[in-house]
């Protein structure tokens, strides 16, 4: 097999890895309606579960980040895989009380922290000036959310939701098998890092600026595609299965627009796209706030989504140009942000509608949140466009640098 093939063969894999491992990560979302009847959840406590799997993957992708680094992400990729069957399978055969299903959900976390693999396999393949697009064709692994919120609530509306987390286990194992036999570690892989090095990232202001700006996009992304099935049925009364649908459609948008906004990126650059994406999504969130009929609702839901992952594909053409060499456990670390980001933001909407009786808090607190984020993320793109992006370039135009070598 070829350098050529093996590339595509591996970004195509690791998009595969990254698509089902996503789909079982947020299957407790469309679920959540079917769980919460059985097990007699309040509000409170649906929220808090749909979050679980969010912090679960925020833990899980530091650590195999870090072991990708050390032992080859193709390996750790495998071995996350199996694992992923585990929380599947508890839910599938147990699951009876809302502790056994907390338990899932923060299990779950291992196929979240796919992240943490899938993506510096396939960064690794690729040249600086087609890291946005390729980072993007991976990272729209994320459309695994489609998956889930289209066909679980139609499928556990038939066989019960604990069957439904049995079947899920079927496009597991032949993800298993095709990443096992395609995918393949670059050989411009760096050697393994010493603790000081990681101690070194770890001290990287950037580190942490990429981790707060990804927790706003991603993790908003998360939460809305997590949390969504709650608020249209709570808010306009959709059925269990109806709401699927519009889930889904979210879903998809803030997939499919991914590869976009780093494609985007690597043509005008990521930081204007961060930016822009920040205060356009903070205007859909004060327009929901405001209780649109449910048509107009669905729709600003559908550009939100669709903008946060413009913004994670963005964010995602920007971190390997600063960590080239760091890239497994810089992504474990950010993609961890995203899913604390996945954690906190359900949380903060459904205890503020438990203490206000209305969604409105909620997302216009997200609002505000995007709008800092526009204000910082200018700042800092200043500090970069003089550091890691190339002379020619301006904060609000992103190149290359010639840390990437052509496998």
């Amino acid at each position: 097999m070829t350098a050529s093939t093996r590339r595509y063969c591996t970004l195509f894999a690791s998009f595969l890895h990254f698509d089902v491992s996503f789909m079982v990560w947020v299957i407790l979302g469309p679920l959540a309606l079917f769980i919460a009847k059985d097990l007699d959840l309040s509000i409170g406590q649906k929220a808090f579960l749909v979050s679980i799997p969010p912090l679960g993957g925020a833990f899980f992708r530091i650590i195999l980040g870090y072991l990708s680094d050390q032992y080859g992400a193709k390996r750790v990729g495998v071995g996350s895989m199996a694992l992923t069957l585990v929380p599947l399978a508890t839910g599938w055969l147990g699951g009876h009380s809302y502790g056994e299903m907390l338990f899932v959900g923060f299990m779950l976390g291992i196929a979240g922290a796919s992240f943490a693999v899938s993506l510096p396999l396939a960064s690794r393949w690729f040249p600086p000036e087609r890291q946005g697009l390729a980072m993007g064709i991976a990272g729209a692994g994320n459309s695994g959310t489609v998956l889930s919120t289209l066909f679980a609530p139609a499928i556990a509306a038939k066989v019960g939701w604990h069957a439904t987390m049995g079947l899920a286990t079927l496009p597991v194992l032949v993800a298993f098998l095709v990443f096992t036999f395609l995918a393949s570690d670059s050989p411009t892989q760096p050697k393994p890092k010493t603790w000081p090095e990681y101690r070194t990232v770890l001290l990287t202001p950037d580190t942490w600026w990429f981790s707060f700006f990804y927790s706003i996009t991603f993790g908003g992304f998360l939460a809305l595609v997590s949390y969504l099935s709650i608020f249209f049925n709570t808010a306009y009364g959709v059925d269990k299965v109806k709401v699927g649908v519009l889930v889904a459609l979210a879903a998809l948008f803030g997939s499919v627009l991914r590869p976009i906004g780093g494609y985007v990126s690597d043509k005008i650059g990521g930081v204007i796209v961060v930016r822009t994406v920040y205060v356009a999504f903070a205007l859909c969130a004060f327009a929901i706030a405001f209780a649109p009929p449910l048509a107009a609702c669905s729709v600003l839901v559908f550009v939100a989504t669709g903008l946060l992952g413009i913004g994670n594909g963005a964010i995602f053409q920007i971190v390997p140009q600063r960590f080239s060499a760091e890239i497994g456990i810089v992504t474990g670390i950010v993609g961890a942000a995203g899913g604390i980001g996945g954690f906190y933001l359900p949380n903060v909407i459904g205890q503020l509608r438990a203490a206000s009786g209305t969604f409105a808090s909620g997302f216009i607190a997200f609002g505000v949140l995007a709008l800092v984020g526009a204000v910082l993320v200018t700042l800092r793109g200043r500090v970069w466009s003089g550091t890691f992006l190339s002379g020619a370039q301006t904060a609000l135009r992103v190149g290359s640098t010639p840390a990437f070598v052509e496998g």
